[in-house]
């Protein structure tokens, strides 16, 4: 159950994230936050799957064992770029926007968010 904690942060900050952005827009935030956070959502998906798959660990349980959700390095760069990549290909599959101006922010935004909490998590430790 711990071992969710990192990721239930996660999907929490991507939501926060898809929200700020519709409300910056002056959009219905409610109305409309699924539509926005499906892609980002599985963006995050794909990065922990990454994260958790990543090559130079031990294999079967002992893998397991050794994950830490709450590493910068390898797992929070993996989610954030999983996340921002993934994102915005399926936004650009679904026909939602892709400016390069948004691409910078979401990168500059999820960054803070999905990395940022981790850096603090291990300034503090």
């Amino acid at each position: 159950m711990r071992k969710l904690v990192p990721l239930a942060v996660d999907a929490l900050l991507v939501i926060l994230f898809c929200a700020i952005g519709r409300r910056s827009h002056e959009e219905a935030v409610l109305a409309g936050l699924l539509k926005t956070v499906w892609p980002f959502a599985i963006g995050l998906a794909i990065g922990w799957l990454l994260a958790v798959a990543v090559p130079g660990r031990a294999s079967g349980e002992k893998r397991a064992a050794q994950f830490d959700g709450t590493a910068l390095w390898p797992t929070g760069v993996l989610v954030w770029l999983g996340t921002l990549c993934g994102g915005m290909l399926l936004r650009v599959i679904s026909g939602q926007g892709t400016a390069f101006s948004f691409i910078i922010v979401a990168a500059c935004v999820l960054a803070l968010f999905l990395l940022g909490w981790r850096a603090a998590i291990k300034a503090i430790n």
